[in-house]
């Protein structure tokens, strides 16, 4: 399906995300955000009016909408993939959430039913395709460091609670620090790296409870069902290592590290669950260089590199198939976890193409 004009967008959850999707996709010009479906029929109005998106209401009207042809599935973690399916049953192409699955058959299962219908699926996190990650790409590419050694990549809060009107699926299957956050640091080391091979991990949790710290149901406990503390040793076929750690069990403030070491030198980039911020390099022997990157549009910028793959009939840079070999690291690393031995991760991927310097989002191009 390449066509022409503008890509009509539809959006499935009226959730805490779907505002940060909402900011930035209402105001680029190559998309026509034009449907909100929600279980709850009042946040879908809620949000359709707050954005001017002339329709809400239930996803099967959403999905009969023919001039749809991306949907947006900001469902929880266990509905990503029956609501993908049922996204590409109708015909339509997929924006997946983070983690892209639960498990791999599901995730498989996936992108097969889009390879039989002809259909994209594409998956967040789409912070890589920010400036603020792809400046740091491109300058590992143009060997700014030398070749890449390791990396080390740590994530670590109080968990999402405090803040989140209703986080438990965060603490359920599907939840935890891994599944949650594990996306945005090690799809960048992937697209720095190259793919996974082998895995080591250990996990533990702090609590057994966790108490919901704002909204109509602050007060409210939470069983702990996932680990809340995961740290790994990831091998890449390029002869690469990392570690990681991701948790949920830090009473200190959110930290994020990604930090790549070369041949001759030293990368700190930025946040990847941002689209902006510093690239700082360092060479052995000589200066430190500081690279500003600013505000770029934020969330949704995958779905319109996914609009516009479409109708250049060119492969998406936020694939399915890239999300699925994170999933598939992320997986082992809680198998490696468990069984305390090194696992071997089977799926592979070629690192995305870079985005262009002068992509511009604001631009209408379609």
């Amino acid at each position: 399906m390449s066509g022409s004009g503008r890509v009509g967008v539809g959006i499935i959850g009226a959730g805490v995300i779907s505002k940060q999707y909402l900011d930035y996709m209402t105001t680029f010009p190559d998309l026509d955000v034009r449907f909100i479906a929600d279980i709850a029929l009042d946040r879908a109005q809620a949000q359709a009016e707050a954005y001017g998106v002339p329709n809400f209401g239930t996803v099967d009207e959403l999905l009969a909408d023919p001039e749809i042809e991306i949907v947006v599935n900001l469902t929880i973690p266990a509905a990503h993939v029956p609501v993908g399916l049922q996204i590409l049953a109708a015909g339509k192409n997929v924006w997946a959430e983070k983690p892209f699955a639960l498990d791999r058959e599901s995730g498989q299962q996936l992108l097969d039913a889009a390879a039989a219908a002809g259909l994209r699926v594409a998956s967040a996190p789409d912070t890589v395709l920010g400036q603020g990650i792809q400046t740091a790409l491109r300058a590992i590419d143009a060997g700014e460091i030398g070749t890449p050694v390791t990396a080390r990549a740590v994530f670590r809060s109080s968990g999402p609670e405090p803040w989140h009107p209703n986080p438990d699926f965060y603490y359920q299957p599907g939840g935890g620090p891994l599944l949650d956050m594990g996306p945005y640091y090690i799809t960048s080391l992937v697209q720095a790296l190259g793919p996974v091979v082998r895995v080591q991990g250990t996990a533990t949790r702090a609590r057994t409870e966790r108490v919901i710290g704002s909204g109509p149901r602050e007060g409210t406990v939470l069983p702990v069902e996932v680990d809340t503390q995961v740290f790994g040793i990831l091998e890449f076929a390029s002869g690469a290592t990392a570690t990681v750690e991701f948790s949920f069990d830090s009473a200190f403030p959110y930290t994020p590290v990604l930090e790549v070491l070369g041949s001759t030198g030293s990368m700190i980039l930025p946040d990847p669950n941002r689209f902006d911020g510093d690239v700082t390099v360092a060479a052995w022997g000589g200066e430190t260089t500081v690279t500003e990157v600013g505000d770029n549009p934020g969330r949704g910028t995958g779905v319109l590199e996914l609009a516009r793959a479409i109708r250049a009939d060119r492969p998406e840079r936020a694939s399915g198939a890239l999300a699925f070999h994170v999933l598939d690291v992320m997986l082992s690393l809680g198998e490696a976890a468990a069984s305390r031995t090194a696992v071997e991760v089977r799926s592979t991927i070629e690192p995305s193409p870079r985005m262009p310097e002068d992509w511009d989002a604001t631009a209408a191009t379609l």
